[in-house]
């Protein structure tokens, strides 16, 4: 039988001081993202957005971060799906990135709140064609008897469109822009003593630094 507590990785590539951070969060995200690039890490924007309902049940899936700049982090999804009802009744989340290679990772929470249409509308734009028409095919999160429902849709779709290289993005998709409030970098260290630096957004909207225990 798989003996799972006794699987163990003990982390020593790096370590992460706080001489060594970069004092804004935004420019250390970067900093990080670059270096999740530059090891070649599978989709390093990929990232388990984590919602709640207002009962308190949370749920978690894999999203792709699609931009972030020092107004925060942006995906985009179906208004309509369980994630977007959730973010509508609740707009709150949490992110965080996993970079196995490099062993860190980055955990992200704050508000959440739709980006501008006209950014939407953009990003919608530069998708390719298929991921268009599977913005309109999927009634994301919904019940459907089986996967013909999905095709019939999508070859709706393609022959509707068949003359024209875009399709108008759907008023139930579009972005979502998490504001954070805190954000974590994590450094893999040995014995379970990992690193773990800190930034919280104060109500003077301060960034403080502050060290973590494992």
């Amino acid at each position: 039988m798989l003996n799972i507590q006794d699987l163990r990785e003990d982390y020593s590539k790096q370590s992460l001081d706080e001489s060594d951070i970069v004092k804004n969060p935004f420019q250390q995200f970067k900093v990080w993202f670059e270096e999740a690039m530059k090891a070649k890490i599978p989709e390093p924007n990929a990232f388990t957005l984590a919602t709640a309902d207002l009962s308190g049940q949370p749920s978690a899936r894999i999203v792709l971060l699609k931009s972030f700049d020092e107004a925060g982090f942006v995906f985009y999804t179906n208004y309509n799906s369980r994630k977007g009802a959730q973010l509508a009744a609740n707009p709150k989340a949490a992110m965080t990135f996993l970079w196995h290679e490099l062993q860190r990772q980055i955990r992200i929470e704050g508000k959440v709140v739709k980006v501008p249409s006209e950014t939407s509308n953009a990003y919608f734009k530069s998708r390719p064609k298929a991921s268009q028409i599977g913005a309109w095919a999927s009634p994301q999160s919904q019940v459907i008897n089986n996967r013909t429902l999905l095709e019939n849709n999508v070859q709706a779709l393609q022959k509707e469109y068949k003359d024209t290289d875009a399709l108008p993005r759907p008023e139930h998709w579009g972005g979502f822009l998490l504001q954070p409030k805190f954000i974590e970098f994590w450094q893999g260290r040995p014995s379970r003593l990992h690193d773990r630096i800190a930034f919280e957004l104060d109500g003077s909207q301060k960034w403080h630094i502050k060290r973590l225990a494992p």
